[in-house]
């Protein structure tokens, strides 16, 4: 089998993932992710090497974009107060304590290659979310959460992981400069999205027919995504920029057929870019193992390990985040929809799964620092970031279905 057969089995089992996830229960993100596993530990399936820094700018703004396509924004605004306590607060918190713990588990870690490895198991995926979410039918102010959620965590591990990373590659680190280029990046991101986004719908206006806005809106995703890093901006920020742009202003919105048509490509292009990325996870689990030659106990003890700290530092940081915003929202008796009961807060804590981000990022991490040393335990660090990944999708993503029809979260 070679690379390209392999890519039309994992577009197959991408379409067939949905009908049979929904024939038992399962989600097909997950589904996909055993595929690719069982795929893996087949000797005629080839090694699939994808260069990391391929692997964000391909996957994710296609599934950005998509899912920004079917978010309900006046569900987004009614939440944005948990969405900013799950995306932001609870990123920034996730990361210090897997890089407290991590430090002090693995011997000789880098501080700052801790933190690394903290801010790319943080956030949970926004691919795995809102397809398992929408596949079991859970409350649409529960789903809105997940998808903000989902939507915007991945910038905010993604800067966090930047900067740890090149402290780790220089040696080096300034509070001051970490900052400035934070912020420089964020005004990037956004200016380049709003830029794209109108000089999107204008040649919209411009083109006139449903098959070139439509192919147009394919494009504009990834030109944002590689205009913004060329101009060291967050590529992430700049495709969920561009895309609410569109979304808010979209010059079809009087066209019927226009809307629909584009609907129905952007549900095909999600399953299919969701399908390969998830089988994508699954086949990289080879490489992974291979990292772990000799030392099996020592290296899952320390994964396993930080799959409790991300999945208890969730659980720990709902329950207070939910009573909080409760009590804001009686005191100030504002219309907003919030997760009120424990059933919904215990769905959301175990909504929490690790998936394509993740992957990347790990892969992406540099083989050597600027003195030609080598990256500080990469190794070690890719190995417990496919362990998180694969226990919260795999344990998570097989028992969330359970989890909801036990409870009777509907």
């Amino acid at each position: 089998m070679d690379q390209l057969a392999l890519l039309f089995v994992l577009l197959l089992g991408a379409l067939i993932s949905v009908p049979v996830g929904d024939r038992f229960g399962l989600p097909a993100p997950v589904l996909m992710t055993l595929l690719g596993i069982v795929l893996a530990v087949l000797d005629f399936v080839p090694n699939v090497d994808i260069p990391p820094e391929l692997i964000l700018p391909i996957l994710l703004p296609p599934l950005l974009y998509a899912a920004v396509r079917r978010t309900s924004w006046r569900q987004f605004a009614a939440n944005k107060r948990p969405i900013f306590l799950l995306a932001v607060a609870l990123v920034f918190v996730t990361t210090l304590c897997v890089a407290v713990v991590a430090q002090a588990i693995v011997p000789g870690l880098p501080i700052a290659a801790a933190v690394a490895l903290g801010a790319l198991v943080a956030p949970p995926d926004p691919v795995a979310a809102t397809a398992v979410a929408g596949q079991l039918g859970l409350p649409r102010r529960l789903v809105s959460i997940l998808e903000g959620e989902g939507l915007f965590n991945d910038v905010t591990a993604i800067v966090l992981y930047h900067v740890a990373v090149a402290a780790a590659v220089s040696g080096s680190f300034t509070a001051g400069k970490a900052v400035f280029e934070l912020v420089l990046s964020a005004v990037v991101a956004v200016a380049v999205g709003l830029a794209l986004g109108w000089g999107a719908n204008k040649l919209m206006d411009l083109l006139g027919d449903a098959t070139l806005q439509i192919g147009l809106t394919v494009l504009v995703p990834y030109a944002s995504y590689v205009l913004a890093e060329e101009l060291h901006g967050s590529g992430v920020l700049a495709v969920l920029t561009t895309a609410l742009f569109i979304a808010e202003y979209a010059t079809d919105a009087d066209d019927v057929m226009t809307r629909l048509a584009g609907h129905t490509f952007w549900d095909i292009v999600d399953t299919l870019v969701t399908g390969v990325a998830f089988g994508l996870i699954g086949l990289e689990l080879h490489n992974a193992i291979r990292t772990a030659s000799g030392r099996w106990g020592e290296m899952l003890g320390w994964a396993a390990a930080i799959v409790a700290v991300v999945v208890l530092v969730r659980l720990l940081w709902l329950l207070p985040a939910t009573w909080l915003t409760k009590r804001m929202h009686a005191k100030r008796d504002i219309d907003e929809e919030i997760p009120m009961g424990w059933r919904e807060t215990v769905v959301m804590w175990w909504s929490g799964m690790r998936g394509v981000a993740s992957v990347a990022l790990a892969l992406a991490i540099p083989l050597e620092t600027d003195s030609g040393a080598a990256f500080p335990d990469r190794d070690e660090i890719v190995f417990i970031a496919f362990g998180v990944i694969m226990a919260t999708l795999v344990l998570q993503g097989l028992t969330l279905p359970w989890l909801v029809k036990r409870l009777g979260v509907r």
